[in-house]
């Protein structure tokens, strides 16, 4: 049973938290601890007396001592582990003090920070947060959801750990990412902290490294593989839908196949959600389309290369063919548009272990037949896939830092005026390219975007802002509409209605280098405008029932304040 209760006024919105909790275990709880905030009438009835110091202050005077403290931290991982701690002791503290400085500290909380805090999981571990299911443990589920202290969970961000960010297979520490993950969530759409739960999936690790590292606090075991993976994966859907049947289940950086495999699963029986692939998929998509505004030229007519051939690559490709079609091209039209080039080079008919979801935009020998190539050429590598097949956009989701070489680059500049290059690679040091080189190699012609956050550079004198392919713009205002209007499934037509709903947004500019995407401190206004969209949607397409969607979205809307408390 959960210690407190939150009380609500007739349009749902929160006025109050009544809770029996007193004395220490009200100071350690840290979704009802204000610290020093806690009034002198609160202190009297909650025996709080003696335990804090005598000044009372506001939350906004605790966001400002606290950030005093926070920039003596020196290094973005000792920050880290300073917010985390806040997070810890007083989540409303936390969300006030983040979402007051929102630019500053998202790198820090999140990516890429949280890269960091994941790799150093089993030996910076403080307290626990979450849910941990073990594949030892799985007879044992059902237990260990009813032990979450509320019926109220709205949201579940899931990972089993296999292929965070782009550092790979971290093991139990994936659990920093679904925390991670869920904080953004309630940053940036003001979901209710309160009603989410991170879960990791532990069916051990491949990590040599941490197998062999007597700290690690996960399955020492290599990972469950086949139908026990899958059994296991079903087990916990069921477990999960069984304590919380109205649930928003969030997929995050499982590796591709099993990432595919799950959302594919499960998607026509429970709304649910994977970031890795609709999740970059619509954001990249509506980067796109803001380029294609300032070149004036429709998606259809692209031609685009992929470097890397993942289930980001794959997702933002299943997204673009869809607009493509959207725009009257068939479906083997549109993949015929798209090259995936995978560690081996370019996908092409023969090829071991190509996965189902990559079929489509596998190139037959035919295709190739016409292209300048060495005949005793086996993998076909970037360049000459640049030279060959002459793409407008280059995207990578490859991991591999400096991939777009100068050469590469310019190759591509000889063939569109204006080329449109993504490296969306993440942490920083995994980036494609840098911003500033793909400006200087194309004279500023290129249109750009990251998927880490770069500094603004300058070109010819002026200063040039980097937009950022941050999934931040549109899972959060997704998850938003979501929880206002629990709709029985989440569909492709909701997501594209996020992505149109993120580039009407960022206005249109057909001078200079434009931004693709709007600057963060905008992203809780693109997040209500992309729930709005998304609950409109789901509406039309009766999966949910009629509502005043502006008052739906309302009641659900948390902001980080210090409720009355009642005994």
């Amino acid at each position: 049973m959960s210690n407190f209760t939150e009380i609500r006024d007739r349009k749902g919105c929160l006025t109050a938290i009544k809770t029996s909790l007193k004395g220490e275990n009200l100071l350690l709880n840290p979704r009802l601890n204000k610290g020093t905030a806690f009034s002198l009438e609160e202190r009297l009835k909650f025996r709080l007396l003696g335990k804090l110091p005598s000044h009372i202050e506001t939350l906004e005077e605790q966001s400002i001592r606290f950030y005093e403290q926070y920039k003596e931290k020196p290094r973005p991982f000792d920050k880290h582990i300073y917010l985390d701690r806040i997070h810890n002791e007083n989540e409303t503290l936390f969300f006030k003090l983040v979402g007051d400085h929102l630019d500053e500290m998202l790198p820090i909380v999140y990516t890429p920070t949280i890269g960091e805090a994941v790799m150093r999981f089993s030996r910076e571990t403080r307290r626990p947060q979450g849910i941990f299911m073990s594949y030892e443990q799985q007879d044992d589920m059902d237990e260990i959801l009813a032990e979450v202290e509320t019926d109220d969970i709205d949201l579940i961000v899931v990972t089993d750990g296999e292929a965070i960010l782009g550092i790979g297979d971290q093991g139990v520490g994936g659990i920093d990412i679904c925390i991670g993950k869920l904080a953004v969530y309630t940053l940036c759409a003001g979901i209710n902290p309160h009603r989410v739960l991170p879960i990791q999936l532990d069916v051990g690790t491949n990590n040599e490294e941490m197998l062999s590292d007597p700290m690690y606090l996960g399955l020492r075991r290599t990972r469950i593989t086949g139908k026990a993976y899958d059994d296991f994966i079903d087990r916990f859907v069921r477990a999960v839908l069984k304590r919380f049947p109205n649930v928003f289940l969030h997929w995050e950086d499982f590796a591709k196949n099993s990432a595919r495999k799950n959302l594919e699963r499960y998607r026509h029986e429970i709304c649910t959600f994977n970031d890795d692939m609709q999740g970059t998929g619509a954001v990249t998509v509506s980067a796109l389309l803001k380029a294609l505004d300032v070149t004036g030229a429709n998606v259809s007519d692209q031609r685009i290369v992929f470097f890397g051939a993942g289930t980001a690559s794959t997702g933002i490709a299943d997204q673009l063919c869809a607009a493509m079609v959207r725009e009257g091209l068939s479906q083997e039209e549109a993949s015929a548009r798209v090259c995936l080039l995978g560690r081996h080079g370019l996908l092409v008919e023969g090829m071991q272990n190509l996965s189902d979801f990559q079929m489509p935009y596998v190139k037959s020998h035919q295709t190739l037949s016409d292209w300048d190539l060495d005949t005793t050429q086996e993998n076909i590598d970037l360049f000459h896939v640049v030279k060959n097949f002459k793409p407008t956009i280059l995207i990578g989701c490859s991991t591999v830092g400096g991939a777009f070489t100068r050469e590469i680059v310019q190759e591509m500049a000889k063939h569109t005026k204006r080329p449109i290059i993504f490296s969306l690679s993440n942490p920083t040091a995994k980036a494609e390219a840098n911003p500033h080189d793909l400006l200087e190699w194309t004279n500023g012609q290129a249109l750009i975007a990251t998927g880490s956050p770069f500094p603004e550079t300058t070109y010819n004198g002026k200063h040039i802002e980097i937009s950022q392919c941050n999934n931040a713009f549109i899972f959060p205002g997704i998850g938003l509409g979501i929880l206002a209007v629990k709709p029985k499934l989440l569909t492709d037509t909701m997501i594209w209605a996020a992505c149109e709903a993120l580039t009407k947004y960022t206005p249109k500019t057909t001078e200079g280098i434009p931004l693709l995407l709007p600057r963060l401190d905008q992203v809780k206004a693109v997040s209500l405008k992309i729930a709005q969209a998304v609950a409109k949607k789901a509406i039309s397409e009766g999966l949910a029932e009629p509502v005043d969607i502006d008052e739906a979205i309302q009641s659900v809307l948390w902001e980080p304040r210090y409720y009355g408390y009642q005994d």
